[in-house]
């Protein structure tokens, strides 16, 4: 160690011993979450870590942190037990090597795997963060979507805990809840593929719609989200398309826009990597907008517009704080008042940085909502009053990016 680092590694040590405020590590013990979780606990996850990273946007702590394989890390979240579902993919040497791919069982308030249930080494690994993989409506079946390239369902009867079949489903990607026994799948041509299961988790039934979008001329975005019975997708145009499964039929209500063309704002588009939220008792929507001409729903947010679901009135618009920087998940925050590792205000470094960039935005969805955004090559999280739009301050949550937002709804309460 050069003389310079071990003279400051030495220093360090000193001041910390000195302050005597480090407390001595018991080893050993086993510490449990509550039951349920508080609602403003989040899963935040991280694909360089491989992890998803449970931390409290009250005062910032790193609660717990939960293990993930190669790809995008996800997480389903039990309805009726205290569990959660991870579909993970390893090889056997790392990067390469026999690939082994499972659905990872693990207990809501351990943190700790408790079961796995082994899948055809399938799964899609993309760029897409929260519509690989879905839950039933009464938590009893996941499925998980394979691309290889052709599609399919990988279905799991998480009552059980078994492998219940792989259903085909050629040119039709993604999986959204539809339902007890049903999932809905995005087709290449702007169809809607619906899949129905029998009470073994095997196919029972087929039907495709009649396309609802033209993906030559405005195709929506895949990242869906649903809202009560209904589904809204976002055209990279910033246009609303509305879809009702809560029949046996599929109905596609009357599209409706994000950008009012007549105001101005014909040079806003929606963009990001999860760029809609929505808070189900006060029916509002969240959409991280930018200015940018076409193909761009790939780039980041500068705003977050707020939308009533019953209305389609724009409630407000929220110019968007930086999450943070970090370098190696430690925070490049400096100031008078900084405080690791949750920081109030805009001093310091992020005064004269440009932000790196809002890919990312979820809401709690608790009686007080709490937003928070994030990007993917910051560690940092930005938190907001869901209602006011107030920003409240930053959690870091050790991550070295951040790419995936999870809020563990209704994590077995049987709601």
């Amino acid at each position: 160690m050069p003389p310079r680092l071990a003279l400051m590694v030495l220093v360090l040590g000193l001041a910390l011993a000195a302050s005597g405020e480090v407390a001595i590590e018991q080893p050993g013990r086993v510490e449990t979450l509550p039951s349920p979780l508080p609602p403003h606990w989040v899963f935040v996850g991280d694909p360089l870590l491989r992890r998803l990273a449970l931390v409290d946007l009250e005062d910032g702590r790193l609660r717990g942190m939960v293990s993930t394989g190669y790809g995008l890390p996800g997480a389903l979240f039990s309805p009726v037990r205290p569990e959660l579902y991870v579909p993970e993919t390893f090889y056997s040497r790392g990067s390469r090597g026999e690939r082994t791919d499972v659905l990872t069982i693990y207990d809501a308030t351990s943190l700790a795997p408790v079961a796995e249930v082994s899948l055809p080494p399938k799964r899609a690994l993309n760029a897409v963060p929260v519509v690989n993989e879905a839950l039933s409506d009464d938590g009893r079946f996941a499925a998980i979507f394979n691309m290889t390239p052709a599609t399919s369902l990988s279905i799991v009867d998480l009552a059980e805990r078994r492998f219940a079949g792989e259903i085909t489903t050629p040119g039709c990607s993604l999986a959204y809840a539809a339902g007890e026994r049903r999932f809905a799948m995005l087709c290449m041509d702007g169809a809607l593929l619906l899949v129905r299961l029998d009470e073994e988790g095997k196919e029972a039934g087929k039907l495709r719609s009649p396309p609802f979008f033209d993906p030559e001329v405005d195709p929506v975005a895949e990242k869906g989200v649903r809202w009560r019975d209904l589904w809204l997708f976002v055209s990279f145009a910033g246009v609303v398309h509305p879809v009702d499964v809560s029949e046996e039929t599929p109905r596609f209500l009357p599209t409706w826009p994000l950008v009012e063309e007549s105001a101005g704002e014909d040079s806003w588009r929606p963009g990001g990597s999860q760029p809609l939220a929505v808070h189900q008792a006060s029916g509002r929507l969240y959409a991280l907008m930018h200015e940018g001409g076409p193909d761009t729903h790939k780039d980041p947010g500068s705003e977050l517009w707020v939308f009533d679901l019953e209305s389609h009135e724009r409630l407000q618009r929220i110019e968007l704080e930086s999450p943070g920087f970090t370098y190696l998940g430690v925070p490049m925050v400096f100031g008078e008042d900084w405080v690791w590792p949750f920081n109030r205000t805009s001093d310091g470094l992020l005064a004269v940085l440009p932000s790196p960039g809002i890919d990312s935005v979820s809401v709690t969805q608790d009686e007080a909502p709490r937003l928070f955004t994030s990007g993917m090559f910051s560690g940092g999280v930005a938190s907001y009053d869901a209602l006011t739009g107030e920003f409240l301050g930053r959690v870091y949550t050790g991550n070295l990016g951040n790419a995936v937002l999870e809020v563990p709804t209704a994590l077995g309460t049987g709601q």
